[in-house]
């Protein structure tokens, strides 16, 4: 599927979120419990000079619409949503 957002909205790929202990133990089942906000720019719409593809965005934690194909997530995120770009 390819999805070409619109409008100063980008498109992001959700990363999972793991839970891990001290001892560095990853806990089967913690991404569940939580959603992500943290994400890979999958794709940008014209209007968005700022932000390109393959940047990682840290965005406010309920925000965007969910789209899944497959196994993969993504969320269109509106630009006002999006908090910070990780470097």
């Amino acid at each position: 599927m390819k999805i070409k957002p619109l409008g100063k909205r980008v498109l992001v790929q959700l990363k999972e979120k793991e839970e891990v202990t001290k001892s560095g133990i990853i806990l089967s089942g913690a991404k569940d419990k939580e959603v992500s906000n943290v994400g890979k720019v999958i794709a940008v719409s014209k209007e968005v000079e700022e932000i390109t593809v393959g940047m990682e965005l840290i965005f406010e934690k309920y925000a965007g619409t969910e789209i899944e194909d497959g196994d993969e997530k993504y969320l269109v995120l509106d630009m006002d949503h999006v908090l910070a770009v990780i470097e």
